[in-house]
């Protein structure tokens, strides 16, 4: 899935099942969607979403 993170022993991206959520898609619906992911798993993507907006990078400071 090139590098993206997937949601576990499947092809369905994090970002995917965020995008269904943030077009205001349910929970259910999702998972009507995905028939093999449960509950935990869009928890889950959730989870490490907002772990993800928690990590910050810097820039390095270009020598003067």
């Amino acid at each position: 899935m090139g590098g993206l993170p997937c949601i576990r022993d499947t092809r369905v991206t994090v970002s995917a099942v965020l995008g269904q959520l943030a077009a205001g898609r349910t929970l259910d619906q999702v998972l009507d969607d995905y028939p093999y992911l449960e509950r935990a798993d869009i928890l889950a993507a959730l989870e490490f979403a907002a772990a993800a907006m928690q990590e910050r990078e810097l820039p390095l400071a270009h020598p003067a």
